[in-house]
């Protein structure tokens, strides 16, 4: 259902599954206690991970999700033009909703790789995975009504797919403190087939032969 590896200008991008990623790794990246992860978390839907169990779990999580189609989420590694190649700079995929012919867009990264343009590059990436050969109908993505920095990343990629802002949606869930409002954004398949961005991406399979 989904390609293995999705490799773009300067990314590459891996199943978030164990055979990809080393479990120790990660945790030392997501452990409570490592440097900037409550800043990375701030805005995210889970907490550190208290213990390695956890990273298994969250990795074990990759596996259902793509083994029940509903969803693909990959780790975002630098290619070699990149500082920081090959190290884990983050994840990202799609979360699909085949009752309403749409998928949604989510990513996090770690603190070194902010502002290089990772994310559009990924949402760039992913939504061709939609449109082009999931043949689905919208894409969306959400953000807290505060991640200022979300804002404009996200901004920058649906201007540039054709998509549009949709508006706030209120008390749309809970972080523990409260109710949160988020900002949500769409594009369509034929808005991004009629904005035609201009980007590079190939899909590949597990044995890096070109992804149907």
């Amino acid at each position: 259902m989904f390609p293995a590896i999705i490799e773009t200008e300067r990314l590459r991008l891996e199943p978030r599954t164990p055979e990809y990623v080393d479990v120790f790794e990660l945790y030392d990246h997501c452990r409570a206690g490592h440097p900037h992860i409550d800043e990375i978390t701030e805005y995210l839907p889970w907490e550190p991970h208290p213990h390695p169990k956890a990273t298994v779990e969250f990795l074990e999580g990759g596996v259902e999700l793509r083994e029940e189609h509903e969803g693909a989420d990959y780790v975002i590694r630098p290619k070699k033009s990149e500082d920081g190649a090959g190290e884990i700079a983050g994840f990202g995929g799609l979360t699909l909703d085949w009752d309403t012919d749409s998928a949604e867009l989510g990513t996090w990264l770690r603190k070194p790789f902010w502002g290089r343009g990772y994310s559009g590059e990924r949402a760039l990436a992913l939504a061709e995975l939609a449109f082009e050969h999931l043949d689905l109908e919208v894409v969306t993505v959400t953000h807290d009504a505060d991640n200022e920095q979300s804002e404009r990343a996200i901004e920058k990629y649906i201007d540039r797919m054709g998509g549009r802002r949709e508006g706030t949606l209120r008390n749309f869930h809970s972080d523990g403190d409260g109710p949160v409002d988020v900002v949500r954004y769409s594009v369509t398949q034929s808005e991004y087939h009629d904005a035609d961005p201009d980007h590079e991406v190939t899909f590949l399979d597990h044995e890096g032969e070109l992804w149907a």
